[in-house]
């Protein structure tokens, strides 16, 4: 497994794409994960250079926001959101990223007060086969993450991603899962894993209170069983958040320091998976 970290543990912008790469490979990762706030706003040619010169692999991460809702009531907000994902894949392809995560299905902290329903449902299977087969088309997978039930209604669990893939049934659509917000959703992380099997393609690494991987109460013995058992061997990728970065610490809830500071978080999280992973 090849081991990464989200840039979001450090900034909300793109501005310094580049300085994070050779940063994050000074560190020892293997792979770094750009969150992809405006796809236009990325300096391509400093991040292809940085990523060439660094030999790390690059991931990408959405961004979804309200105006970015794929299962919206609103057609210009579900366009909307097919634009950014194919706008995305396209910026994929050209710093030759392997893949899009993150809740490509809804915006991040859209609450309602209620259950998804049959027509969200519809409209997330039908737009993300799409824009799936578009990203297939540019070489670029699309991970879909479940997220706990206080940052989303649609998908919180395993059992509903694997659902919503196999129905979306584009090769290029696979599984995204999470230590965080298993820890909170799932009776067993082991099992979420095991059920998700070899449509998992992507995995974010963080403990129960969204610090380092390996200082608090996720059981990582079972989570690396699980991977090991369905012969898991693709990217793994710290995401974590600080409070100093104010727009990510207030849609992640973050008001205290859970690490002393954001590399501390990353490279004791490396040093944890390193030696207790493979």
């Amino acid at each position: 497994m090849r081991y990464g970290v989200n840039f979001l543990l450090w900034t909300a912008s793109n501005r310094d794409d580049a300085t994070w790469i050779r940063k994050a490979a000074v560190m020892g990762f293997d792979l770094i994960e750009i969150p992809v706030f405006d796809p236009a706003a990325i300096d391509v040619p400093a991040v292809r250079d940085a990523l060439r010169e660094t030999g790390l692999d690059a991931t990408l991460c959405s961004i979804m926001t309200a105006e970015r809702d794929i299962i919206s009531d609103d057609p210009a907000a579900r366009e909307t959101a097919k634009r950014y994902i194919r706008d995305t894949a396209l910026l994929g392809e050209k710093i030759e990223a392997e893949l899009l995560c993150g809740p490509l299905y809804a915006p991040v902290g859209k609450l309602v007060g209620r259950g998804r329903t049959q027509q969200e449902w519809d409209r997330a299977v039908v737009g993300l086969r799409e824009v799936g087969r578009f990203a297939d088309d540019h070489g670029i997978c699309l991970c879909l993450e479940p997220l706990n039930r206080f940052e989303t209604y649609m998908i919180n669990t395993a059992a509903d991603v694997i659902r919503l893939v196999d129905e979306i049934d584009c090769a290029s659509v696979r599984v995204h899962l999470d230590t965080f917000h298993m820890s909170i959703e799932e009776k067993s992380s082991a099992n979420a894993i095991r059920a998700a099997g070899l449509r998992l393609r992507h995995m974010h690494f963080c403990e129960n209170d969204r610090g380092a991987p390996g200082t608090g109460q996720v059981h990582w013995d079972d989570v690396f069983s699980a991977l090991r058992e369905i012969g898991y061997d693709h990217t793994g990728v710290i995401e974590s958040f600080v409070p100093g970065i104010r727009e990510i610490a207030a849609a992640a809830a973050i008001w205290r320091d859970i690490e002393p500071s954001a590399d501390d978080t990353a490279r004791n999280g490396l040093a944890f998976l390193q030696a207790n992973g493979w």
